[in-house]
């Protein structure tokens, strides 16, 4: 991700690493510098799947996934969503970010499953999935005080600190 996405070379990649590993890892990491010595970020990436990328690694994330549901009153939807993707893509790489998607709405409960699949045309984004989870979140906010958000003409702030102008249709 690092060279892919932000350019960096090599040389700052692996100069990184001892900071990015804790407990086991920053000790195997040290072994290994001591044991190898300087190697590209190439050498040092096949390394960290073949000791780490095993059996119980990926039991545990699917386990993860699994099991993180959505929940309205404790998950932000941005970072729930994130964490899930970047699960499904460690272990699925080659998963298309459709399938990754579909794989995510499963983990929402029926009525917000309902309401993203009702508001987003397929194939949908990252970005206009997060955006349907958070417009389901100030729906359900305006529900519980009374509000009906076509009727308002006052500016409310949503728990993200986006103003929203109500004179326009919301959803």
């Amino acid at each position: 991700m690092l060279k892919k996405d932000f350019s960096i070379p090599d040389e700052h990649i692996s100069g990184k690493l001892h900071s990015l590993f804790t407990k086991s890892a920053k000790k195997w990491y040290y072994k290994m510098r001591q044991d190898h010595g300087k190697h590209r970020w190439a050498w040092w990436k096949e390394q960290i799947i073949s000791k780490w990328e095993n059996y119980s690694w990926r039991f545990k994330m699917e386990n993860s996934f699994e099991e993180a549901i959505f929940n309205i009153e404790r998950d932000r939807p941005m970072s729930w969503f994130l964490k899930q993707k970047d699960r499904l893509t460690a272990l699925h790489p080659y998963m298309s970010e459709t399938m990754v998607h579909k794989r995510i709405l499963r983990n929402c409960d029926g009525d917000l499953e309902h309401f993203i699949r009702s508001r987003c045309i397929e194939p949908f984004s990252t970005e206009d999935y997060i955006n349907a989870m958070e417009a389901s979140l100030l729906e359900q906010k305006y529900v519980e005080i009374g509000i009906n958000p076509q009727w308002t003409t006052r500016p409310v702030v949503n728990q993200f600190q986006n103003p929203i102008n109500h004179m326009t249709k919301l959803l």
